[in-house]
């Protein structure tokens, strides 16, 4: 039986069963084209996006009362109505290597049909990438080796440098070559490139944490090095793909 999971708790739990998934197969690139007068072809202008995709599941939930489809159906919206201020995890049986970032956006339009089975279909706003599930592991890299990104888009990770004192980390990858100074490793100190945010637990970093914007994960090979009192870093890569 297919089921999907939001926010840890899974639809089936809910009572819930799905007669089919409806996905857009990718979201459409937004970007601009300029058209030049007297040049043939438009020119695109600047770097675009993509903005976020659709996924609605057709359900039905099954109940031997009118009474008992009533707490279902309170129960299913207490799930999903709440929360909507920020996205959370989604995952289902027709893609078991990738999650999204979800966050339910649509209305229920409940069909009582024989006053025992609600008919309905659940939306949810994904960001527009899928998150591959391996990606989601921290992973100990030693100083001088290479992660793989095995998708053509970049990804933003979580990097935990361990230490003391003053460090500098570089990335390399083909096309790029970056480097982070440490000012004070107390410990350790996360990145997390997707937050825009440098911390220790709770503790705010980014003042001791300095570099051309963060870190980034570039399809192929990224290779990791660093200097001073840097001990070790472990990192969650976040692979994702469209």
């Amino acid at each position: 039986m297919n089921y999907f999971v939001y926010k840890g708790v899974r639809s089936s739990d809910m009572g819930l069963r799905i007669e089919k998934k409806e996905v857009f197969s990718a979201p459409k690139y937004d970007v601009e084209f300029l058209s030049i007068p007297g040049r043939s072809g438009d020119l695109i202008a600047g770097g675009g996006r993509f903005p976020n995709a659709q996924i609605t599941y057709s359900v039905f939930l099954p109940a031997k009362s009118i009474a008992e489809l009533s707490q279902k159906i309170t129960a299913v919206k207490g799930w999903l109505y709440s929360g909507l201020d920020s996205y959370h995890e989604l995952s289902d049986t027709y893609d078991t290597e990738f999650t999204r970032a979800a966050v339910y956006a649509g209305k229920l339009d409940i069909e009582d049909e024989l006053n025992r089975i609600g008919i309905f279909t659940i939306s949810f706003s994904c960001k527009p990438f899928r998150y591959a599930a391996a990606g989601a592991k921290s992973q100990l890299v030693g100083n001088g080796r290479n992660l793989t990104n095995p998708y053509p888009f970049p990804s933003q990770p979580i990097i935990r440098v361990v230490g003391s004192g003053k460090g500098t980390l570089t990335i390399q990858s083909e096309n790029s070559n970056a480097t982070w100074e440490f000012t004070d490793i107390d410990e350790f100190v996360e990145i997390d490139s997707e937050q825009m945010n440098c911390y220790k637990n709770t503790e705010p970093k980014n003042d001791t944490v300095g570099g051309n914007g963060f870190p980034i994960l570039y399809p192929g090979e990224n290779t990791f090095s660093f200097t001073g009192g840097i001990q070790g870093i472990s990192v969650t890569p976040r692979w994702c793909s469209i």
